[in-house]
């Protein structure tokens, strides 16, 4: 609603200011340099641009309900800016005739071609000022349109990335955690069980849309791959590493988890311990993150 208001103020602020310059244009190029007296020209000249400023409004009546451009759309265009300039120019000439108060002369061929062309000129540079814009407006809504959309999809993207939790992650945590307890290693799965629930915890109420820093992020790394290590116990080797000039640098929440999580479930090699190593450095470009592992790859996989 708001954009329709907007756009409504604009064409008001551009009809006026529009018909304004043709009344001074028209005032200082044929008007003054004419013979009529000053109670002639005047009110012919109000005369002139009231009438233009109705006809035009009335083009963009008819403007607003053709939204095809299509042959016969643009045939009407033709034949509706003819027969408006037609008018306008009968009218003024007759407004002229009876501000002079003299007989109803037909138009000479002469002053015919001479004011329907400057008409027919007017109405066309109206009409095409009047697209130019609302092609442009037209396309500036679409750009913001698409924007829109495209920052509410990487918003869903975020979001889905944010809360879909591996189940097999949770499945696998929880199994290690019961075997840790039926082992009677209960310092262990209460351990395991604690960073489970401040992994969780951070994951499902934190906003994933708001960025938070890299010590952070490094942080809530190093909790998941401890819950992994314990799972793996001695088959899991892990190196993070941040650099302290990056270290308040902010990125979007569990941006390196969904990739360490793929290094696990899918380049594990049996009876080797994997090795997982994450670096974030600080560069001339911004922020560089680097996970390098030492499983299969993807040449055997």
């Amino acid at each position: 609603m708001s954009k329709l208001v907007e756009r409504l103020r604009l064409f008001w602020f551009c009809q006026f200011c529009g018909w304004s310059i043709y009344a001074l244009l028209t005032e200082l190029l044929i008007k003054l340099p004419s013979d009529e007296p000053w109670q002639i020209h005047v009110p012919h000249l109000l005369l002139d641009v009231s009438s233009g400023f109705l006809i035009t409004m009335g083009l963009h009546t008819f403007y607003k309900r053709a939204k095809r451009f299509d042959k016969y759309t643009v045939a009407a265009h033709v034949i509706l800016i003819i027969v408006a300039a037609l008018v306008w120019t009968q009218f003024q000439w007759y407004a002229l005739q009876a501000l002079y108060g003299g007989t109803w002369d037909p138009m000479s061929w002469f002053d015919f071609g001479t004011w329907t062309s400057a008409s027919l000129t007017m109405l066309s540079a109206w009409t095409a000022v009047y697209y130019s814009i609302k092609n442009y407006l037209d396309n500036v809504e679409q750009r913001e349109r698409a924007e829109r959309a495209t920052h509410l999809a990487k918003e869903a993207q975020l979001k889905m990335l944010r809360y879909q939790l591996n189940p097999h992650f949770m499945f696998n945590s929880i199994n290690a955690i019961c075997t840790l307890i039926l082992k009677h290693e209960n310092d262990r799965a209460v351990d395991m069980l604690e960073q489970l629930c401040d992994f969780l915890r951070y994951s499902l109420y934190t906003d994933p849309l708001k960025k938070i820093p890299v010590s952070e992020e490094a942080a809530l790394l190093k909790t998941y791959l401890e819950i992994e290590k314990n799972r793996f116990q001695t088959a899991l080797d892990v190196s993070i590493t941040t650099d302290p000039d990056c270290e308040a640098a902010l990125i979007p929440p569990l941006l390196i988890q969904p990739l360490v999580e793929n290094v696990l479930k899918h380049g594990m090699l049996a009876n080797q311990t994997m090795s997982i190593a994450v670096d974030f450095s600080a560069s001339q470009e911004g922020i560089h993150i680097q996970v390098t592992d030492n499983g299969k790859g993807f040449e055997e996989q």
